[in-house]
């Protein structure tokens, strides 16, 4: 074999790599990291020490793993029966200390966790979730079974997401809330339960939309969160009303699925 087709991997000796894991170019093992049969670890990634990465689990190329994090271990769910299921990384994913992933419950499930997210430490993210790409957990945020987080997310430190919320992209999320329902596109929410105190102006300007569709965005909100409007009733202004562009129609989509309804203001429980 030529040199330059050699699998070079750093493994410090008292790490415990299962002989059957696969193990990518310039990979990156610390002391006394265990990592298990059915792993996969793409190019460049790098597993500090005490890491633990179990179950059947894929992480994709250049991700940091942090010392104590654990990675694809059984679901806390009464209802798994140590099922084969999934947890899959994606590229560039930084994970921080004492972070905890679990797989998928239920037979070829899955978790799924997008590229370049920052997850802090002691953040946990449950069966079944799918977060998408860009997502920032801050320390000890923690999101329980089957949630969905969109791209570029951001969730405050100390926050609790109830199961089956789904957290619209660029969003923002303050510490220590309480999110028992669904986050609309492009707000900001805060609070115990969590309410809606305006859109994520800062956040879509980073990403990238641009002015007309914010413009657009802004209108849909006040349509939404000003008008006294039922949910049914706003969605039928928004698509009478509203300029139609990407991010008008994905907010469209994510409003008709909103089987949890969505966080609502501080004004509407007052009206």
């Amino acid at each position: 074999m030529n040199a330059e087709n050699k699998v070079i991997a750093y493994i410090h000796p008292t790490a415990v790599i299962h002989p059957h894991a696969k193990i990518g170019k310039n990979v990156q093992i610390g002391p006394y990291a265990v990592i298990d049969e059915n792993v996969e670890i793409g190019n460049g990634t790098k597993i500090m020490p005490h890491a633990i990465v179990t179950g059947w689990t894929g992480i994709g190329e250049n991700c940091v793993i942090y010392p104590g994090a654990v990675i694809g271990s059984d679901p806390q769910d009464l209802k798994f029966k140590s099922e084969k299921s999934y947890v899959f990384i994606g590229d560039r994913t930084t994970i921080r200390e004492c972070a905890t992933i679990h797989r998928g419950c239920g037979a070829e499930s899955e978790t799924r966790i997008g590229d370049d997210c920052l997850l802090m430490a002691y953040t946990h993210v449950a069966h079944n979730c799918i977060v998408g790409n860009h997502v920032i957990m801050s320390n000890s945020a923690m999101i329980a079974g089957h949630v969905v987080v969109e791209d570029r997310v951001v969730i405050g430190g100390i926050t609790g997401v109830h199961q089956f919320v789904r957290i619209g992209r660029n969003a923002m999320i303050g510490g220590a809330s309480k999110l028992v329902q669904d986050v609309v596109p492009y707000t900001i929410v805060d609070g115990h339960p969590a309410k809606v105190s305006g859109l994520n102006n800062v956040g879509m300007s980073r990403a990238g939309v641009s002015i007309d569709a914010r413009r657009n965005i802004k209108k849909a909100y006040k349509i939404l969160y000003r008008s006294s409007l039922s949910l049914s009733q706003a969605i039928e202004v928004i698509e009478q009303d509203v300029e139609s562009c990407e991010e008008i129609e994905h907010l469209l989509r994510f409003l008709r699925n909103a089987e949890r309804g969505i966080c609502r203001t501080r004004r509407d429980n007052v009206e």
